[in-house]
C-alpha cells in the first residue's frame, strides 16, 4: 500500500501543476495597479434601482471604492471621497461607492449616505462579488481606474483629499484616453 502512496502522490501533484498551467489566464491574472479593470455591475441604491457597470463608464476617470456601514475606516474615508468628489466631478471623475453591507440594509445605507452629505454614486452588493472579482482584501478598498479602463492604483482606508491623491487623481483627469 505504501509503494502505492508516492506514485499517486506524485501523479495528483503533476495533475494539479498541470490543472494550474491550463487555467484560463484570467482565472491566473492578478488585479492591481496597471491590469486592466475586471468587468463588473451592481444596483444603485437611489429610487430608480439602475444597475451600473464599469463598461458604461468607460473613458471616464473611475474611483471605485468598496466600502460598508459597519467600517469605522470607511466612516473615517468618506468625507475625504465626497471633498474629492467635489473638486474633481465636474472634471470627468466618476466616483462609485460599492456598499457590501448585508441584504436588506438599502434603508440603512441611504440614512448613512443622508447622514454623511455624500452627493457620488453609491451601489449596493450584499453578496460582495466586488471583493472577489477585484480581489480586494478589505474595506475600504479604493481602485483608481484609468479612462482606457485600467487600474492605475489601489489604495487602503487613506485620504483622498491628500495632497498626493490629488495629484493622482489630477494626472489621470489630465491624460487623454
Amino acid at each position: 500500500m505504501r509503494k502505492l502512496l508516492v506514485p499517486v502522490a506524485l501523479l495528483g501533484a503533476a495533475g494539479a501543476l498541470v490543472f494550474g498551467l491550463l487555467a484560463p489566464a484570467d482565472e491566473q491574472a492578478r488585479v492591481g495597479a496597471g491590469t486592466p479593470a475586471p468587468g463588473y455591475s451592481a444596483p444603485t441604491i437611489d429610487g430608480a434601482v439602475a444597475v451600473r457597470t464599469l463598461a458604461d463608464l468607460r473613458g471616464e476617470v473611475v474611483l471605485l471604492n468598496v466600502w460598508a456601514t459597519w467600517c469605522p475606516p470607511c466612516l473615517e474615508e468618506m468625507p475625504t471621497l465626497q471633498r474629492l468628489w467635489e473638486a474633481y466631478g465636474d472634471r470627468g471623475l466618476r466616483v462609485l461607492a460599492v456598499s457590501i453591507d448585508d441584504s436588506g440594509a438599502g434603508d440603512l445605507i441611504r440614512e448613512f449616505v443622508a447622514t454623511h452629505g455624500l452627493t457620488f454614486e453609491i451601489l449596493h452588493e450584499p453578496a460582495a462579488t466586488v471583493m472577489e472579482v477585484f480581489q480586494a482584501s478589505g474595506v475600504p478598498q479604493s481602485f483608481l481606474i484609468d479612462r482606457a479602463g485600467r487600474i492605475r492604483l489601489t489604495r487602503f482606508a487613506t485620504d483622498w483629499f491628500s495632497d498626493a491623491n490629488r495629484a493622482d487623481v489630477e494626472n489621470l483627469l489630465d491624460e487623454a484616453d
